[in-house]
C-alpha cells in the first residue's frame, strides 16, 4: 500500500501544470518574478519594465482589445491598428454591398479622409492591474454557500470598480483567476471611433477557407488595417468628421530583418477561454455529450445558411460573419473530440484525481479537501445528458434569429401596447430603431428553415433530458412536421418580420403578446435554457465550491511550481520559438517546414473554387518574382510561419514580437494536431500559425499599391 501511495504522489507531482518554458498565459505584473529569466535565456533582448510599466510607455500600450473578442495592434505613431482579415470581417462585411462588395474585391483608402466609419467597433487599452485576491476572499467564509459568497464578493467588486474608474474616465474589471482562488482588477480605456483603411480582398485574407482552417501547410494573408481616432485633445470621442488620429503612447516598429527557427519569440493577446483545470468527467463530458451536439448542430445551421448565400450575393455579405463564426467552432470542436480521444485525456486526469484525492484524504486535509473528487464526479454523472440537450438549444440559439428576437422585443412590446397614445409617440422611434438592429439583413426564407430544422433536431435528438414542453406540444400536435408550424407561426406573429412589427407598432390595439406563435416559441426555449432543478442547483453547488478547493488544493500540495491562471480575456504573454512541425501528409512548399511562401499559394490555385482561387494579380507578382523588399535571402516570398506559442481564441490578431519587441507576424490559428489545446498543452506539436509581417507589407504595397501606410510605419531592415 505504501508503495501504490508514493506512485500516486509521484504522479502528483508530475500533473500537466508544471510548466514549461513555451507553456503559459502569463500575466504581465509578474514577468519579472516569474519568466524574465527564463526568456532572457531565450534570447529575450528587453526588460519586464519595457514590457509592462504603470508609469512610462512600454509594450503594452501597442497591444488593444479589438472588437470585443480579437487583439490588435498599434503600428504607427497615427493610430494605425493591425489584425486579422477574420477579425475585422463582421465590420468589413457590413461595410459591403452587392455594388461595392469590399469584402470580395478588398479596400485600400487612399487617405485619411476616404477611410470608412465601422458602426459599432472599438477597442480597448489596457492601463493597469492590481491584485485584490485578499481584500475579495476577506469579505467571505467557509459557512457560505457558493451564490451567497457569490453575492458578497459581487458587491465588494462593484466599490472597487468605482474607486477606480476615475469617475467614469475609465473601464474597470474585477475578474476571478484559478477558479475563484484569486482576484486582480484591470483597469481599460475605450475608445469608439475607428475606421476601416485597408482590407486584402478575401480570396487572400480568407484563402484556404474551411478547409484549411486550423490546417498546416497554411497561405492565408489574415490581415487587416484600422485606425483610432480620438478628439482633438487626444480623448476618446464618438465618431466625428472632426476627430484626429490618435497620438499612442506606444506604438510596434516593423522588423523586416527576417526570421530562423529557433529564434526567439513572443506574443501579447487577449487569449479567450481556456479549461487546462477542468476535471476528467468534465473532458469526458464534453467529448461524448456537449461537443457532438455542438458539431451535429452547427453543421446543420452552416448548410441552411450556405444554400441560400450561395443564391444571393446580399444573402451572402448579411450572413458571412456569422457562417464564418459557426463554421470555425464546427470545426473546432470535432478536432477536440478527435484529439483529446487521442491524446486519452480523461483517464490521464483521471489518474491525477486519484493521486489528488490520495493527498487529499490525509487527515490534515480531509476535512476541506476529502469530499472534492466525489462531488465533481456527482455533478457531472447527473448533467451529462442535460449537456446534450444544452448543446443542441445553445446550436438552435445561435444560429437562428427567430429563436430569440421575439423575446428580446416582447418586454417592450407590452410596455408599449398599455401605454396612452402620446407615451406611444415618444417611445415609437428608438424602439424601432432597437427592432431594426435585430431584423437588419435577416433573410426570412432562410431564418423560416432554419427554425424548422433545428427545431426538428433538438426535439429528436435531445432524447436523454426533457425538451421544452412547448415544443414537445408542437411536436405532438404537427405530428413532428416543424415546418408547417414555422409556417403557420411566421403567418400569424407580429415579430415575424420588420414589416409586421412596424404594422404592430402602426396599431397595438388587440394584440395579445402571450398568444403570439413565436414569442411563445422564444419564451419556451429561453426559459429552457434557464431552468435547473433544486437538486441541480444544490449539486452544482457542491461542484462550485469542490472546483474551487481542487485548483487551491492542487497548488498547495505542490507549492514550487509556477502556475499560470486559464485564460479569461484578459491581456496575457506567451513566449517561445520559431518551430516547426515534422512533416506530414500535406507537402510543405518551403525547405523546411515550420514557413511557406508565395509559391505554394500559387500551387494551390484552383480557377472558380471560392476558397482557392487566387487573384490574378497576385499570380501575375508571383510569375514575375515582383516581391519587391519583401523576399527572404534565397529570394522567396514568406507567406506563413510556425511558433510553439500557447494561444487560443481571443489571440486571434495578435503580434508576434522578436526578441527586441518588434512586430515579425500576427497569429490567427493554431494546428489541427493540437486542437485539444485549450485543456492541454502539448510541447510536441502545439503550434500558432502566423502571417509573416513581410506577406503583409507585400500585400500592401506590391498588390494594392497602398505604399503610403507603409511609409507610415516604423520599417527595422
Amino acid at each position: 500500500m505504501k508503495k501504490i501511495v508514493l506512485f500516486l504522489s509521484a504522479l502528483l507531482f508530475a500533473m500537466p501544470f508544471k510548466v514549461k518554458a513555451d507553456e503559459g498565459m502569463w500575466f504581465l505584473m509578474f514577468l519579472e518574478r516569474l519568466n524574465q529569466r527564463d526568456m532572457e535565456k531565450m534570447g529575450l533582448q528587453l526588460t519586464a519594465e519595457e514590457i509592462y510599466s504603470i508609469n512610462n510607455h512600454s509594450l503594452k500600450d501597442a497591444i488593444v482589445q479589438f472588437d470585443g473578442g480579437c487583439t490588435a495592434e498599434i503600428i504607427s505613431n497615427q493610430g494605425l491598428v493591425l489584425t486579422n482579415h477574420h477579425c475585422g470581417y463582421d465590420k468589413i462585411a457590413k461595410l459591403s454591398t452587392p455594388e461595392d462588395d469590399i469584402l470580395t474585391n478588398g479596400f485600400w483608402a487612399s487617405n485619411q479622409k476616404t477611410e470608412r466609419e465601422a458602426d459599432g467597433l472599438s477597442v480597448r487599452f489596457f492601463v493597469r492591474m492590481d491584485n485584490v485576491t485578499d481584500r475579495i476572499l476577506g469579505v467571505v467564509n467557509d459557512a457560505m454557500s457558493e451564490l451567497d459568497r457569490e453575492k458578497v464578493i459581487n458587491k465588494e467588486i462593484a466599490k472597487i470598480q468605482k474607486e477606480n474608474n476615475e469617475g467614469g474616465k475609465y473601464t474597470v474589471s474585477v475578474r476571478s483567476f484559478f477558479q475563484g482562488n484569486e482576484y486582480y482588477y484591470f483597469v481599460y480605456q475605450d475608445y469608439t471611433d475607428v475606421r476601416l483603411v485597408g482590407t486584402p480582398p478575401n480570396s487572400i485574407g480568407k484563402y484556404g477557407g474551411d478547409t484549411d482552417n486550423w490546417e498546416w501547410p497554411r497561405h492565408t494573408g489574415d490581415f487587416s488595417i484600422f485606425r483610432v481616432y480620438t478628439d482633438k485633445d487626444g480623448n476618446p470621442a464618438p465618431y466625428s468628421p472632426d476627430n484626429v488620429p490618435m497620438k499612442p503612447k506606444h506604438y510596434l516598429p516593423v522588423s523586416m530583418a527576417g526570421i530562423s527557427e529557433g529564434d526567439f519569440s513572443m506574443i501579447l493577446g487577449y487569449p479567450g477561454r481556456t479549461n487546462r483545470w477542468m476535471p476528467a468527467q468534465g473532458v469526458e463530458q464534453n467529448i461524448k455529450y456537449a461537443y457532438p451536439a455542438w458539431v451535429e448542430g452547427s453543421k446543420l445551421g452552416m448548410d441552411v445558411m450556405k444554400k441560400y448565400m450561395s443564391a444571393s450575393d446580399e444573402v451572402r455579405l448579411n450572413y458571412a460573419s456569422k457562417y464564418a463564426g459557426v463554421a470555425n467552432y464546427w470545426k473546432n470542436r470535432q478536432g477536440m473530440i478527435d484529439a483529446l480521444t487521442q491524446h486519452q485525456t480523461v483517464q490521464a486526469k483521471t489518474i491525477n484525481e486519484e493521486a489528488f484525492n490520495v493527498w487529499a484524504n490525509r487527515s490534515e486535509n480531509k476535512a476541506k479537501y476529502g469530499q472534492v473528487i466525489s462531488d465533481i464526479n456527482a455533478w457531472y454523472a447527473a448533467t451529462n445528458e442535460k449537456a446534450r440537450h444544452d448543446n443542441y438549444l445553445m446550436t438552435m440559439m445561435r444560429t437562428s434569429a427567430m429563436s430569440s428576437i421575439p423575446y428580446r422585443l416582447s418586454g417592450g412590446a407590452e410596455k408599449y401596447i398599455l401605454a396612452k397614445k402620446s407615451v406611444r409617440d415618444s417611445m415609437r422611434g428608438e424602439f424601432e430603431e432597437f427592432a431594426n438592429g435585430l431584423y437588419n439583413g435577416k433573410y426570412e426564407a432562410l431564418e423560416k428553415e432554419m427554425l424548422a430544422q433545428q427545431l426538428n433536431l433538438y426535439a429528436n435528438k435531445s432524447e436523454g433530458y426533457e425538451i421544452a414542453p412547448y415544443v414537445a406540444q408542437i411536436a405532438k400536435e404537427y405530428k413532428g412536421d416543424f415546418d408547417k408550424f414555422v409556417n403557420e407561426a411566421f403567418d400569424k406573429s407580429i415579430f415575424a418580420n420588420i414589416e409586421s412589427f412596424k404594422a404592430f407598432l402602426d396599431n397595438p390595439k388587440g394584440t395579445v403578446i402571450s398568444r403570439d406563435p413565436l414569442f411563445k416559441l422564444s419564451l419556451a426555449l429561453m426559459e429552457k435554457a434557464r431552468y435547473k432543478t433544486e437538486e441541480l442547483a444544490k449539486l452544482e453547488d457542491k461542484y462550485q465550491k469542490a472546483f474551487r478547493l481542487l485548483v487551491d488544493g492542487l497548488q498547495k500540495s505542490n507549492p514550487d511550481k509556477k502556475y499560470y491562471p486559464d485564460a479569461n480575456s484578459t491581456l496575457r504573454l506567451t513566449y517561445g520559438t520559431v518551430k516547426g512541425l515534422p512533416r506530414g501528409e500535406k507537402v510543405n512548399d518551403a525547405k523546411e517546414n515550420w514557413y511557406t511562401t508565395l509559391k505554394g499559394t500559387v500551387a494551390k490555385h484552383i480557377p472558380g473554387d471560392e476558397e482557392f482561387e487566387n487573384p490574378q494579380k497576385l499570380i501575375d507578382l508571383y510569375e514575375a518574382r515582383d516581391f519587391g523588399p519583401y523576399a527572404d535571402k534565397e529570394g522567396h516570398l514568406p507567406v506563413n510561419f510556425l511558433t510553439n506559442h500557447d494561444i487560443t481564441g481571443g489571440n486571434s490578431g495578435s503580434p508576434v514580437l522578436n526578441a527586441k519587441g518588434e512586430l515579425i507576424g500576427l497569429a490567427f490559428d493554431g494546428n489541427i494536431e493540437a486542437m485539444a489545446g485549450d485543456v492541454i498543452y502539448d510541447p510536441e506539436l502545439q503550434r500558432t500559425i502566423n502571417v509573416d509581417i513581410r506577406y503583409v507589407l507585400f500585400i500592401i504595397d506590391k498588390f494594392a499599391g497602398a505604399k503610403h501606410l507603409i511609409d507610415e510605419m516604423t520599417i527595422v531592415k
